[in-house]
């Protein structure tokens, strides 16, 4: 089988640990590293020292991400985020050859296919977004929950204000927290267009 790319690495990404296996025409080495920062520093500075060109990395999740940030500062010519399913489909596989050596030699042959990953300002952004989409949700479940608890005490607030969480909303119920129960005096807490339903 022809060699496409002599100097190659594969790697098998888990959550506390990194498999690494380099192949190059003077043979073969396997290493284990950390998931930590400097352990990330650790394996790049490897994989520059041996000139590999090209890696490969099996992974499942998120676990992937922080080691492509690194690696994509290397200036190597390919970085492969590799489906598992795919690296098991290629027929061949050997149950007692390390995955990580199964994928730098799949590498090796132009056997694998990355996935599409954005660069890096898409990546940042889409993590920002995806983060600020999962705060907006949260908010609205805790909105829900105190809509309930009130409904349960026969406060019927959301009924007449739009959003409880509002400038009168939030005033009324920091009453209602310090234990005022007067109907009068928390409607008169009332603002903006509020004050027309007291």
């Amino acid at each position: 089988m022809e060699i496409l790319y002599a100097n190659c690495c594969g790697l098998d990404v888990h959550k506390k640990t990194i498999t690494a296996c380099i192949i190059t025409p003077k043979g073969k080495e396997l290493r284990t590293f950390g998931t930590f920062t400097a352990d990330l520093l650790d394996l790049a500075d490897w994989i520059k020292a041996k000139d590999c060109t090209h890696v490969a990395m099996e992974s499942t999740g998120v676990y992937w991400k922080p080691i492509y940030n690194i690696l994509e500062q290397y200036d190597l010519k390919e970085i492969l985020v590799v489906n598992a399913q795919h690296i098991k489909t290629v027929p061949g596989r050997k149950t007692d050859v390390k995955d990580a050596d199964w994928s730098a030699n799949l590498l090796r042959h132009g056997l694998l296919r990355g996935s599409f990953i954005q660069n890096r300002e898409q990546r940042e952004l889409k993590e920002l977004v995806g983060y600020r989409k999962s705060l907006v949700d949260e908010r609205a479940r805790e909105v829900n929950r105190i809509q309930k608890v009130l409904e349960g005490a026969g406060i019927k607030l959301a009924s007449v204000a739009t959003d409880i969480t509002g400038v009168s909303g939030r005033a009324i119920l920091d009453a209602i927290v310090s234990g005022i129960d007067d109907p009068k005096f928390l409607a008169s807490l009332s603002k903006g267009r509020l004050k027309n339903k007291r």
